[in-house]
């Protein structure tokens, strides 16, 4: 069963690449090159340095989801390394897809040389997901309730729905700060057990996880036009539902349904710039951190390859 499921992940993934692709050829067969181009030459030279600020801001805030939770598991470990391990499982995880899966087997290379056990690493990898899910849950929440129009639209559903969704959103998120102050008993669903974290690491993961997609939204905000057509909640909205699906699609980078779902949520925006501002993301936020992380990961491997012939050499 688990071959199954570890052969159907990747297939998954590959399906919704090609299916999403054919429908952004249909969404973008009489945009030109020329037209991206220019929409990327266009970008002032201050509002790529704010882009390249956001990508800093948003892996400082992944480096601090790791951060939190060893800080749960009361193992902690000096930030230069959780830094590295986080930089490295998050550049290459955004990029494989399957990102849980793909982070969980990075995070257990690195940890484990620092004395975490496999269960340990298993709970740091629960939490960081849980994290992210939470500041997914906050943030989505509060534009709900505030813009339900853009949603609204893009649903076809009526305002009020969106704004009841935004309510229930931030409601999780408010059981789950309750019950850490109230010290609730711990969720079970089947063999998973979520308990509770104290209240200082629950408000850690509610600064963290919305630092960290405020961020990355920041990056195609700030590579898009300026002007009244773009708002940066209305970017935020737009990212949220594009990230979150391309997520849940297990497409590698997310490669098709991040631009598909973005197009669709910004019709107002020229589409040729929105595909420059997702192209900037990809270069800030993907493609340069995955280049860093494959040095570091070979680094990483070349000096436990010396390490373990070190060691044979001793005993024999």
């Amino acid at each position: 069963m688990k071959r199954l499921l570890d052969l159907a992940w990747p297939l998954i993934g590959i399906a919704a690449v090609v299916f999403s692709a054919w429908l952004l050829y249909r969404e973008l067969n009489t945009l030109s090159a020329e037209a991206v181009i220019d929409s990327l030459a266009a970008i002032p030279l201050h509002r790529w340095i704010f882009a390249v600020v956001s990508t800093l801001v948003a892996y400082a805030a992944l480096a601090w989801y790791d951060r939190i939770a060893l800080l749960h598991l009361e193992r902690p470990l000096g930030w230069g390394f959780i830094s590295l391990v986080s930089f490295t499982t998050y550049a290459l995880s955004h990029n494989i897809g399957a990102s849980v899966f793909s982070g969980a087997a990075v995070r257990y290379r690195a940890y484990s040389t620092k004395g975490l056990s496999a269960s340990e690493i298993g709970v740091l990898v629960a939490l960081c997901s849980f994290t992210f899910l939470l500041g997914t849950l906050l943030l989505a929440g509060i534009v709900l309730i505030i813009d339900p129009e853009f949603f609204a639209t893009l649903a076809g559903s009526p305002e009020w729905s969106e704004r009841v969704i935004g309510l229930a959103m931030l409601g999780f998120v408010g059981l789950y700060v309750v019950g850490s102050l109230m010290h609730f008993r711990p969720w079970s669903i089947g063999s998973f057990t979520l308990l509770y974290p104290r209240p200082a690491i629950v408000f850690r993961q509610l600064l963290a996880a919305p630092l960290e997609l405020l961020g990355a939204a920041g990056i195609i905000y700030f590579a898009l036009p300026s002007g009244d057509s773009v708002s940066y909640l209305s970017v935020l909205a737009a990212f949220l539902a594009s990230f979150s699906a391309a997520l849940l699609s297990h497409a590698p980078g997310g490669l098709g349904v991040l631009e598909l779902v973005f197009l669709k949520a910004m019709p107002g925006v020229s589409s040729a710039d929105v595909v420059a501002a997702l192209l900037v993301f990809r270069l800030l936020y993907l493609l340069i951190p995955l280049a860093f992380a494959c040095v570091v990961v070979l680094f990483f491997e070349r000096k436990r390859l010396i390490d373990a012939l070190g060691s044979w050499r001793q005993r024999h």
